[in-house]
């Protein structure tokens, strides 16, 4: 099954983390968001992969460069439909199957999409209205789809994930959307109209398009890892369940590492640091002394100083906390905390979620950041300042 897998966007929901990278090359756990895409296609029977970049182009060919792959290029990102159209030439005439860069799915239920063909993905969700919501007969057959409805018919969603017949490459032509896009789902309801599409149960999927769907992911591919330790661990360290400690990376004395988590290449934690929940600690990470991490990621290079907390938290590149910052992850009101996405507040769904750091942000000593705040790329605190409202965030 050729597949096509769309990684063109720029993944603005995701700012300040897509600032200077794409949101296909973003960390989880032991590769980024596009190769878990591409390796889970391939485990699923994908004979040829053809990936299609767009923003940041360099950073998904680099991400990917030994995997057997070929690139082409969507030169205005007008589109889902646009995007397979950029791959046409690419295709063989032979069904083929589109999968987004950014959306994990269960392997298993890749397979069977695989094998079904004509097929498209479908989850069953508490909120459909926020969804694409396919019309489904007694026979599985899917009549068309209805996006973002505002009384839907089921909670039957698309998933985004389609085997197409051959003729499809010739249906990829469409009409621009009232969004000024050309949309896929225009193709698939010209498939549902020539032949017979099935809509195939998806057991696990994950659309990664906000900060604290990155979190997520990471959760569900920490939890896959087997425990391994291949870097310097110190006798007096303490190493629970599933972790995995890099070659070249340095646990210290007095560590409390509380899988799954995962320590990469070049990482130092220590002395005396505690580790816990689905944490990713990144390459050239450094957690400093008496320091507590909880269920968050650390992008490479990010330094975490002695003496501070950060919890349920993404902090990108280069981040540097100083001594003493801690980070708040629950509201007083117990209520799910929020973030604004292009300026607008959205609730996370989590109770407890911290904070959210571009490339370079620096706290320094003692800072207080509250639950939800976004700290933009190359954004500044002072000594002894609590931040209660988002910093230098990217528009």
């Amino acid at each position: 099954m050729q597949t096509v897998v769309l990684a063109a966007g720029a993944g603005t929901r995701m700012r300040p983390l897509t600032d200077r990278r794409p949101k296909p090359t973003l960390p989880v756990a032991d590769r980024t968001l596009v190769e878990h895409v591409v390796d889970g296609a391939v485990d699923a029977g994908a004979s040829r992969v053809v990936v299609v970049v767009g923003y940041a182009a360099d950073a998904v060919r680099e991400a990917l460069d030994d995997r057997d792959v070929t690139f082409v290029r969507q030169e205005h990102r007008r589109g889902t439909a646009d995007a397979v159209r950029a791959a046409r030439d690419a295709l063989d005439d032979a069904p083929f199957a589109v999968l987004n860069g950014d959306v994990l799915y269960d392997r298993a239920s890749l397979a069977d999409l695989y094998d079904a063909g004509p097929a498209v993905g479908a989850c069953r969700v508490d909120d459909p209205a926020s969804y694409g919501v396919l019309e489904v007969g007694d026979d599985d057959r899917v009549r068309g789809v209805v996006e973002k409805p505002a009384n839907p018919t089921s909670n039957l969603v698309n998933a985004g994930a389609y085997v197409f017949p051959a003729s499809a490459r010739d249906w990829l032509d469409v009409d621009e959307s009232d969004r000024g896009e050309y949309e896929l789902t225009d193709v698939l309801e010209r498939a549902c109209d020539a032949v017979d599409v099935r809509a195939v149960a998806v057991d696990r999927w994950l659309d990664v398009g906000r900060p604290w769907e990155l979190l997520a992911a990471n959760e569900w591919k920490l939890g896959e890892l087997d425990r391994r330790i291949d870097g310097e661990v110190h006798p007096s360290a303490d190493l629970r369940g599933s972790v995995v400690v890099e070659a070249g990376a340095t646990v210290d004395a007095g560590v409390v590492i509380e899988g799954p988590a995962l320590v990469r290449a070049g990482a130092n934690v220590g002395p005396n640091a505690y580790v816990r929940g689905a944490t990713l600690v990144s390459e050239g990470t450094n957690v400093g002394h008496a320091v507590e991490i909880k269920n968050s990621v650390l992008m490479a290079g990010a330094t975490v100083g002695h003496l501070s907390y950060a919890g349920d938290s993404i902090l990108a590149r280069d981040v540097n906390f100083g001594a003493g910052t801690t980070v708040a992850n629950l509201r007083h009101d117990d209520a799910d905390v929020t973030v604004r996405v292009k300026g607008d507040p959205v609730s996370t769904g989590r109770r407890k979620f911290g904070v959210v750091c571009g490339d370079g942000a620096k706290t320094g000593i003692d800072t207080a950041l509250n639950a939800g705040v976004v700290l933009g790329t190359e954004a500044r605190t002072e000594p002894g300042e609590t931040v209660r409202r988002d910093r230098g965030r990217s528009a």
